[in-house]
């Protein structure tokens, strides 16, 4: 199993980090180590002193596939969840200023909480699917895939010219503005529509 990551999908959020908007989505991969199932807490790493929240939609890959074209991807995803990319902000710009990669910041151990999954089915359209998340009891972030970049089906059809696809791959969406700073004793909560899905505390 292996969690493919989309960066910069949602536009405000590219502008929030001041980074330029992609003419493509853009990927990068988190090892299965980085995966907190639903319930156990997120600790804070030791080499970092501004991790970032960012919560995104998750969905799981139900197919093997490869070279899909984007008008058959609808067939490789049956169910839809949410996570959080958690990031090492500090080493990221560290990374980003010397041209290095950035797996340090974002694919270490515990970074991508997951919550349960749902049948895709239970949503009228899959271009108009909402999120958000609380941050201590107040909102700090709103999504809905109407205001993504690429669909779900454009990103799985890119992806999978790369990256071969298998049964159990997760592929969180990318996130909407409004990512911040996470502490030790923070309470996190993200919702897919209005249900509650994920919950966890930050030690």
């Amino acid at each position: 199993m292996k969690i493919i990551c989309i960066g910069r999908n949602y536009r405000e959020h590219a502008k929030e980090l001041k980074n330029p908007v992609p003419n493509e989505p853009v990927f990068f991969m988190k090892p299965e180590t980085a995966l907190i199932r639903a319930g156990l807490p997120f600790f804070y790493p030791d080499f970092s002193k501004n991790v970032h929240y960012e919560a995104e939609l998750v969905l799981r890959i139900c197919k093997l596939g490869k070279h899909i074209q984007t008008r058959f991807a609808r067939n490789y995803f049956k169910e839809i969840g949410v996570g959080i990319d958690f990031t090492a902000r500090d080493l990221q710009d560290r990374c980003k200023e010397k041209g290095l990669p950035w797996e340090i910041a974002k694919a270490f151990d515990g970074s991508a909480p997951v919550s349960k999954f749902l049948s895709i089915t239970r949503f009228c359209q899959d271009s108009h699917i909402s999120f958000h998340m609380n941050l201590n009891g107040k909102t700090v972030q709103r999504g809905n895939t109407g205001d993504m970049i690429f669909s779900f089906e454009e990103i799985i059809s890119h992806v999978s010219h790369y990256v071969t696809l298998k049964i159990g791959d997760l592929i969180f969406t990318g996130t909407p503005a409004g990512v911040g700073e996470v502490k030790t004793g923070d309470h996190l909560e993200v919702f897919l529509e209005n249900e509650k899905m994920l919950s966890l505390d930050v030690k």
